[in-house]
């Protein structure tokens, strides 16, 4: 059972490290956050092995309540992160320090802190800016800065354009990157990933891997699915009429009772100007060109004309007609124009769309997420239209720096998803961090929109089960589901290669190494996966760095061989169990 402890922190530490030699000797990792994130980010850690220890340092226990039914975790309360507070933690006993906060500040300087009162412990920051985390990394020795919402991000732009999440990495030598079967050729495929093409609930590395849709394979320098979809929805925009456009923008910009004002008139022009160029050609006059017409008319209807009493009645009552037409014309224009322009500025201080937008991708909560989804969905070139409920959200500067039309509304209700038109939208991304607000926007705007594929960001996975069978909404991401295991694997170092995020599911790319005395020692590489929990992808003999891509089933695995396995947790987990030799069993004194 997990304790609180304000005051005796060293007192406990002492306690909780001396009950027997097997707690002293395993791992002690320490925790330091107040959000989904570090909750995932302790699971992960507590799954690896099962004898880890955590401690939970948190601002407020009322921030993570969760950690108190949790086994293996000691959780301690400070309300400032600094020497006093990791003195009380001991942290010359743990393996590494995770600072996740939501803050680059409060993470940066409590590593500060945590430095001097261990100087040699290893870091893991979290830190949204970019810049500011590069430059902490080349200040901190033996430090992994990464961000959450640079790794969830990518997801959620994919599945806006209805591709598979995009992952690149290395690995041996070789890129490996995650698509469609049916858009990389068959030679370049090292693995099936999941079999999507049925709806529900993807199958994960499914035993026929034929049946998979999704498929990791080797990069031969096509772009990836998000590239290839951007491409297509701009080659659309391009294909569209542009009078079309300009149309729809002027029924947004124009009063409509203008509009009909300025169209009577014109309509008057256009007739009455038919009417003389008839009368001129009855008169003689054979050769009366369109540029004549329309050249006799507008100049008629701006200066007027001077009575001539041997014309006609009908050209004279034209020519009435024409000045008069004149003088309610130039008016007219100029109260279209001015009118225009002062809705276009009112549209946008009310947080409404002044201009028109069509096959755009809605995005939902400018936070540290929406923010990176938004930019990458411009810098692939994607029409994006943001709602925020806070005009001082921080991504809002941004955005408006980018250009993209930022809507300030509660994306709760209809009328703020009306003003993001949603109804002419391809997608809709609700990324804010209250799981209530995004399902309810996201169901309002299936109700305009029916067929709108719809990205809901919920942290609760059972949650999301539950909701994508009732609502069909079958596109749900988890920030801290997708990115805890990268933070897990930088603080205990392992060889894990890279992350893949499949829907709700991480797969992680490890290298396991076989010891003497493991229980893989003579199992041919069959025997050894395990049908949706874990599978071989290449083979490094004993003393050998070279990696065979495509190993033979039945070779005997070998102690000192090295495999590349594409797993699940669950799966790595007994495969690195198997690969060494059980621990000897140790007795409490």
């Amino acid at each position: 059972m997990a304790s609180v402890d304000l005051p005796r922190g060293r007192a406990l530490a002492r306690w909780w490290n001396g009950r027997g030699a097997g707690d002293v000797r395993a791992p002690h990792y320490v925790v330091c956050g107040r959000d989904p994130l570090a909750l995932r980010l302790i699971n992960e850690l507590l799954a690896a092995r099962p004898d880890v220890r955590v401690t939970a340092l948190v601002p407020d226990i009322a921030a993570l309540p969760e950690l108190l039914t949790m086994r293996r975790v000691r959780t301690l309360v400070a309300g400032r992160l600094d020497e006093t507070a990791f003195t009380g933690v001991d942290l010359g006993d743990a393996a590494a320090l995770a600072l996740v906060h939501p803050d680059d500040v409060t993470n940066i300087h409590a590593a500060l802190c945590a430095r001097e009162a261990a100087p040699g412990i290893r870091l893991v920051l979290r830190v949204f800016n970019g810049r500011l985390g590069a430059r902490v990394g080349e200040v901190f020795e033996d430090c992994a800065v990464l961000s959450d919402a640079s790794m969830a991000a990518p997801a959620f732009v994919a599945a806006a354009l209805g591709e598979p999440d995009p992952t690149h990495f290395r690995l041996a030598g070789r890129t490996m990157f995650v698509a469609r079967r049916h858009d990389v050729p068959p030679e370049t495929v090292v693995c099936g990933l999941a079999d999507a093409a049925v709806g529900g609930e993807p199958e994960i590395l499914p035993e026929d891997q034929a049946r998979a849709e999704i498929v990791l394979a080797e990069a031969t320098g096509r772009p990836a699915g998000t590239e290839v979809a951007a491409r297509r929805l701009r080659a659309r925009r391009r294909r569209r009429q542009p009078m079309a456009v300009m149309l729809r923008a002027g029924r947004a910009l124009v009063d409509r009772k203008l509009g009909v004002a300025l169209l009577s008139v014109l309509g008057i022009i256009m007739i009455s100007g038919g009417l003389q160029t008839r009368e001129f050609m009855r008169a003689g006059e054979r050769h009366v060109g369109l540029w004549r017409a329309i050249y006799e008319t507008l100049l008629t209807t701006v200066t007027g004309a001077d009575p001539d009493l041997a014309e006609s009645k009908i050209l004279q009552a034209t020519d009435l007609v024409l000045t008069l037409a004149g003088l309610a014309l130039i008016p007219l224009i100029t109260a279209a124009v001015v009118g225009a322009v002062v809705n276009a500025r009112l549209a946008l201080a009310a947080g409404r769309l002044a201009i028109p937008h069509q096959d755009h991708v809605v995005v939902v909560g400018l936070g540290t997420v929406g923010t990176r989804v938004m930019a990458q969905l411009h810098d692939l070139g994607v029409d994006v239209v943001a709602v925020d409920k806070d005009p001082g959200a921080r991504g809002v500067s941004l955005a408006r720096r980018l250009g993209v039309p930022v809507i300030t509304g509660d994306a709760a209700r209809e009328e703020t998803l009306h003003a993001a038109q949603i109804g002419n939208a391809q997608a809709l991304v609700v990324v804010s961090t209250d799981d209530v607000t995004n399902l309810q926007a996201a169901l309002n705007a299936r109700a305009v929109k029916p067929d709108l594929r719809v990205v809901l960001r919920l942290y609760d996975g059972d949650f999301a089960r539950r909701i994508q069978r009732a609502f069909q909404i079958a596109i749900s991401r988890s920030v801290s589901y997708l990115a805890a295991p990268a933070f897990a694997e930088a603080m205990m170092d392992r060889e894990v290669k890279a992350t893949i995020p499949v829907a709700r599911h991480v797969l992680l790319v490890a290298e396991v190494t076989v010891t003497a005395g493991g229980g893989l020692v003579g199992r041919t590489l069959d025997a050894s996966e395990r049908p949706g929990g874990a599978r071989v992808i290449g083979l490094a003999r004993a003393g050998g760095s070279w990696v065979d891509w495509q190993p033979p089933r039945d070779h005997e695995i070998g102690p000192g061989d090295r495999l590349l396995v594409v797993a699940r947790r669950q799966g790595l987990r007994e495969l690195i169990a198997d690969a060494n030799p059980p621990a000897p069993e140790t007795v409490a004194p």
